[in-house]
């Protein structure tokens, strides 16, 4: 039922309405004033200043219609709205996981930084091991606390034997700001994914912003004027749409294009031994190129095309997904809805990391933004450890915990 319908049927069952002749007289909804209404078959006025600007029935007309003929407002049956597919929770399986996730975390994350491959120095005193420097970065990241607060975590851990030394929160932040860092923490990235390998064949890529410090202004043609907001970085990933695992990740400033890093995202995949099946991915990676990378990978593409997109391409594999799209265009969209769960692997991240980097230099701020996704990808390990029955085992220790 339209709004002015609406408020007519509720004038004509709380309102004096009274009929003179061939007219009504009905009353104002804001006023003393009583506005006068001509409705018969042929002709329906009214004399208030809405009829008079659209020539068309106001809720003065449709009020005298409720009265005349009410059988024209009689509300058709409401449609059955079909329920989209539920998903029944383990919980039993999901209790465990999250009872005992911290003492899997420290025991996974201690044996991924067992396998960094120590530099080699030459020179100058002692370095502090990288692997203890990174298991006291992401185990902060993972704690959400300040690095000072975090040198008590720190001396239980080195107490059992997960870091040879405690680093202080001071070398902690100095090795963020590298950016020779950055390789080492992609590296442990991958080897995190790589248990669920028997599990993932469906992935789905897509980009978030993740706020820095600093702001930034520019202007919003919608408003008209410039604004002002805090600065972003842009992580790109392809994770897994079962178990929300990041297979790949690249980190962009705030303006990159998505497209460009689609093809990166699917290769790093599948060179760390990933099957696909399927990628899905919104319109902003819709392009002959990117169609015929995930057909080479004997993988099916679905992309969702823009507006404007239509077939008769040169491109063999465009044209052929087209017509797909074209003719079964509800069968597509069942699959292409799996890139929903590449929302939720972002909303896991920022929801249990937070969306802040805290970081002020650019190498430290894309540093943090890895290990937040490091340590995104340890937790879903230990989800599947206990939902899939996952051997997470990193390096063949797995008495770690009872010794």
């Amino acid at each position: 039922m339209q709004t002015r319908q609406a408020k007519g049927l509720d004038i004509s069952t709380r309102a004096n309405i009274t009929q003179q002749g061939d007219t009504w007289s009905v009353p104002s909804s804001h006023s003393r004033k009583r506005y006068t209404v001509r409705y018969d078959s042929e002709l329906k006025t009214c004399t208030c200043p809405d009829f008079e600007k659209r020539h068309l029935p106001c809720k003065h007309v449709y009020a005298v219609a409720a009265l005349v003929s009410p059988q024209l407002f009689v509300q058709p049956p409401k449609a059955i709205r079909q329920q989209g597919p539920t998903y029944k929770q383990s919980w039993r399986e999901y209790n465990l996981a999250q009872t005992r996730e911290k003492a899997h975390f420290q025991e996974l994350l201690y044996q991924l930084c067992q396998s960094i491959d120590e530099p080699v120095q030459t020179f100058g005193r002692p370095r502090m091991p990288l692997a203890d420097v990174i298991f006291g970065a992401a185990y902060k990241i993972y704690s959400t606390i300040s690095g000072r607060r975090q040198q008590s975590d720190l001396k239980q851990a080195h107490a059992r034997g997960l870091v040879s030394r405690s680093a202080h929160y001071n070398t902690i932040f100095k090795y963020l700001d590298m950016e020779t860092l950055t390789p080492y923490l992609h590296q442990l990235i991958r080897e995190s994914s790589q248990p669920l390998k028997a599990v993932e064949s469906d992935f789905a890529v897509d980009s978030s912003g993740f706020r820095v410090k600093g702001f930034v202004r520019w202007f919003n043609t919608k408003y008209g004027k410039d604004v002002e907001n805090h600065d972003w970085l842009k992580v790109h990933l392809m994770c897994g749409v079962k178990t929300n695992i990041v297979t790949s990740v690249e980190i962009t400033e705030r303006h990159a294009n998505d497209n460009p890093y689609f093809e990166p995202l699917v290769n790093k995949t599948v060179a760390s031994g990933f099957q696909l099946r399927e990628v899905s991915a919104d319109s902003q990676y819709s392009s002959r190129g990117n169609l015929r990378l995930v057909k080479k990978h004997e993988a099916m593409p679905y992309i969702d095309f823009k507006e404007n997109s239509v077939g008769g391409s040169k491109c063999e594999t465009w044209n052929s997904l087209f017509h797909y799209y074209s003719l079964h265009r509800e069968e597509f969209y069942q699959h292409y809805h799996k890139r929903s769960n590449v929302e939720s692997t972002f909303w896991m991240i920022k929801s249990k990391f937070g969306e802040q980097i805290r970081s002020k230099v650019k190498a430290a701020q894309e540093n943090e933004a890895l290990l937040k996704v490091l340590c995104h990808n340890i937790c879903c390990v230990i989800q599947s450890m206990y939902e899939f029955g996952i051997d997470a085992d990193f390096i063949g220790k797995s008495d770690f915990m009872g010794s």
